[in-house]
């Protein structure tokens, strides 16, 4: 059952879920995708005005704010959930994770699609932002305050402004685990800094053979 699959959810991403009526009562992103479902439900059956009333309602009461059109998959854990913003064609598949602040939004104007689709398990750090009509693939990480525009192939991480990816090695990391996302931008530094020491070894090695042959 998929509100049975949300709260499950709850307690398997979230360690400070106590018991099963705190996680109904006092959890805003279960409360949000509940309401989304009847809002979606209205929304694909045309009736006008009213699903975007339970989805300003929601908004009012959760921080959160989905657009009755967008796809929610079974599992979703919205985790503290304030700010995030989810637009009208965006797609979230089965037990992704979305930290409070994140936004999947539109770059375009036009009525198509226009908003991101999250393939199934992926994981979004606060404050993230997935803008346009890209595609995250499964098992996914994005990093905290990440701005991704671009399309991500499954099992990777991103982390960065814009998005840089990369794929994760050996065992992945469990979703909490930010401070063992890598850094492409560090490891690019360091690589810079082993190759300038490599050079200045090298000139140095050239100046002793000049030396070397003045004296002589």
């Amino acid at each position: 059952m998929i509100l049975v699959d949300e709260i499950r959810s709850a307690f398997k991403y979230d360690p400070a879920a106590r018991n099963v009526l705190e996680v109904i009562l006092a959890y805003p992103g279960i409360h949000a995708i509940w309401m989304h479902r009847i809002a979606h439900f209205l929304w694909r059956l045309r009736v006008p005005v009213l699903p975007r009333l339970v989805s300003h309602l929601t908004r009012w009461l959760t921080g959160i704010e989905i657009h009755p059109g967008a796809k929610i998959g079974r599992g979703v854990f919205i985790d503290h959930g304030a700010g995030v913003v989810i637009g009208e064609t965006a797609e979230v598949g089965d037990e992704c994770v979305l930290y409070q602040g994140v936004t999947l939004g539109g770059t375009s104007f036009s009525k198509g699609k226009r908003h991101p689709t999250l393939e199934d398990h992926v994981v979004v750090g606060a404050g993230a932002k997935i803008l346009g009509n890209i595609r995250i693939g499964s098992h996914s990480r994005i990093g905290a305050n990440a701005v991704v525009l671009k399309s991500v192939p499954p099992h990777s991480v991103v982390v960065g402004v814009p998005g840089r990816i990369k794929k994760i090695a050996g065992k992945e990391p469990e979703p909490l685990e930010h401070d063992k996302i890598p850094d492409p931008i560090a490891e690019e530094l360091a690589r810079a800094y082993r190759r300038i020491e490599e050079l200045e070894r090298q000139v140095e090695e050239l100046r002793r053979l000049w030396v070397d042959e003045r004296v002589r």
